[in-house]
């Protein structure tokens, strides 16, 4: 049995032989991932040339174009409002400014106003107390030409009297002046004269004496009345009901 064997190998009908060079592993994965990346560079080919006759890449490339000009429109009409926003803004500023102008300048007008008010009350005062100066026709001695008085706040009575002496050159006059107050006070009678009594009075051609007096709560004046005294003896007298 092994003879046979033996002379089979040994003769033509021996079963035939090949010879095969191996391949290493790493230059197999080279060769395939060629083979791949060919394949992929044809099948890109090909994707890219069925877009082109499709039309489909000219279509995406006008719709670029469109987004793209719109985008510029957009960005145009951002800048215009921005542009028009900053103007409104300014002409905001502007007229805040005016308004703030114009009140100040208000507020100073009414100030000279109420400034020119004073003068002109103050101008009207000393007008009429120079009138007062003028001697009445047939006066002689001294004479009280003129008594006011006025209540501030309910609660302070502010006079003020004006002595002259009517004739030309007179001598120097030394008297006093007494100050009668009268009112009600809680539905009673109530009359007082200055704090410190009658005050000395001394009058060449004119003199003008004023003050403020405190008066007690609940009490409201109704007359005030003058008197110039020389030692005993009344030279003038004048009142007033208020």
């Amino acid at each position: 049995m092994r003879l046979r064997l033996i002379l089979r190998r040994l003769t033509v009908s021996a079963p035939r032989m090949s010879v095969r060079t191996a391949l290493p592993w790493p230059f197999r994965w080279a060769v395939l991932a060629l083979v791949f990346g060919f394949c992929a560079a044809i099948g890109l080919w090909a994707f890219e040339f069925g877009k082109d006759i499709a039309g489909l890449d000219s279509d995406t490339k006008e719709e670029l174009r469109l987004a793209r000009t719109e985008l510029e429109g957009l960005r145009a009409q951002l800048a215009s409002l921005k542009s028009e926003r900053d103007k409104a803004q300014a002409i905001a500023n502007t007229s805040e400014t005016l308004m703030t102008s114009e009140k100040v300048a208000r507020e100073r007008l009414a100030n000279v106003v109420r400034q020119l008010e004073t003068d002109n009350q103050g101008l009207r005062d000393d007008l009429g107390f120079f009138e007062k100066l003028i001697p009445a026709a047939g006066g002689e001695g001294i004479v009280i030409r003129g008594l006011q008085a006025e209540v501030r706040g309910g609660r302070e009575l502010k006079w003020q009297v004006l002595v002259i002496q009517a004739r030309k050159s007179p001598p120097e006059f030394n008297g006093r002046l007494e100050l009668t107050f009268t009112g009600m006070q809680n539905g009673r009678p109530w009359t007082t004269g200055l704090p410190g009594g009658a005050m000395p009075l001394k009058v060449k051609q004119y003199g003008r004496l004023e003050g403020v007096l405190e008066l007690p709560s609940s009490v409201v004046v109704k007359t005030v009345a003058a008197k110039v005294l020389d030692g005993p003896v009344t030279r003038a007298v004048q009142s007033i009901k208020l």
